[in-house]
């Protein structure tokens, strides 16, 4: 029989005959050496002393596997149950202790992974949720321009406003798909952003330059107040492309002949980029929700858009070390203030 396969109670009860053994042989050697009855007692009330310790001993011992065993049995149980929280053993200083010590940071570990992977799954779900709602309408758009086009007969005037609508669409299901490749490309590491010290008047001038032809369709006049000697370490790409996003929401809410002032100043550890509208503003219960993926006002969803770019804006900007504060009041337009490391 292999060592490996022997049970604790078999290994007991091997000792125990072994020791009674060896005690009934100490025994009778004592007699045939000393012819003394004293000296066989004494040996007889010794050996049932050390017995009886033994016994004791591995009482104690098994006692003690068995608490182990079934502590250790009930937190693997809480681990594939997802239980708050293993049983912990309070003797610090022994080796059970120091077993379910690690036991717990173990299981610990696997509960942090099972809620992230449970977090991640639902931020796909909604991720796939909030898609499905973004393509649904210009695809259903597209196919009733397209049946239409195939089984109506029309003028080419009237062919050309639905081709023209067409094209819409189509636009922004492209851009929706750009900016989703965007913020997976960030989100998940593949594009890494390079921060390098150099001017922010020509980050800023370049994100400008993407909203002066939509605004002067809308005569918004759009002033900016940018020192040229503030430098800071940035990713000019898209950092142009964080201010773009704001300066765009900027226009889209602003209504004609409006202002949109554009101010930097730079502080002792961060550099403050305030883009001030004077559009409709945005509630303060609703402040903290506008950076949220897809993210749009029932008020609003007249204007084009799909509500992806502050968030956009935001997850940029903290990749750098920076942060967005907002400070806006319902008829009186909204301030987006731009805080990045001044380093």
């Amino acid at each position: 029989m292999k060592g490996g396969k022997i049970s604790i109670n078999r290994a007991c009860g091997v000792g125990a005959a072994f020791l009674g053994l060896l005690s009934i042989v100490t025994i009778i050697s004592a007699f045939l050496f000393a012819r003394n009855p004293a000296i066989v007692w004494l040996c007889l009330l010794f050996i049932l002393l050390v017995l009886s310790c033994a016994i004791l001993f591995v009482v104690y011992l098994r006692r003690k596997l068995v608490l182990f065993s079934d502590n250790l049995c009930q937190t693997i149980d809480d681990m594939l149950n997802g239980a708050a929280a293993p049983p912990q053993i309070r003797e610090e200083e022994n080796l059970f202790y120091k077993i379910n010590y690690r036991l717990a940071r173990l299981y610990d570990v696997l509960r942090e992974n099972r809620e992230s992977i449970a977090k991640e799954r639902a931020d796909l779900q909604e991720l796939i949720s909030d898609i499905s709602h973004q393509v649904k309408t210009p695809v259903s758009n597209l196919k009733m321009v397209n049946a239409t086009l195939l089984e109506q007969p029309m003028p080419e005037e009237k062919r050309q406003e639905f081709l023209m609508a067409s094209s819409g669409q189509l636009e922004k299901l492209d851009f929706l798909m750009k900016a989703m490749i965007k913020t997976s490309r960030l989100e998940t590491g593949v594009i890494s952003l390079d921060r390098k010290i150099q001017p922010l008047y020509d980050t800023l001038a370049a994100a400008l330059g993407g909203i002066l032809l939509s605004a002067e369709r809308k005569n918004i006049h759009v002033g900016v107040d940018c020192p040229e000697d503030i430098i800071l370490a940035h990713d000019r790409k898209w950092t142009s492309e964080a201010l773009f996003n704001i300066l765009d929401n900027a226009v889209k809410y602003t209504p004609a002949d409006g202002d949109i002032q554009v101010s930097v100043q730079s502080w002792e550890f961060y550099v403050k980029i305030d883009i001030t509208d004077s559009g409709k503003g945005i509630a303060e219960s609703r402040q903290g929700m506008i950076f949220k993926r897809f993210y749009r006002e029932e008020e609003v969803h007249d204007i084009e858009g799909i509500g992806i770019g502050l968030y956009l804006a935001r997850e940029i900007v903290t990749m750098q070390g920076g942060y967005i504060k907002v400070v806006s009041t319902v008829g009186c337009g909204s301030t987006f203030s731009v805080f990045l490391p001044n380093e």
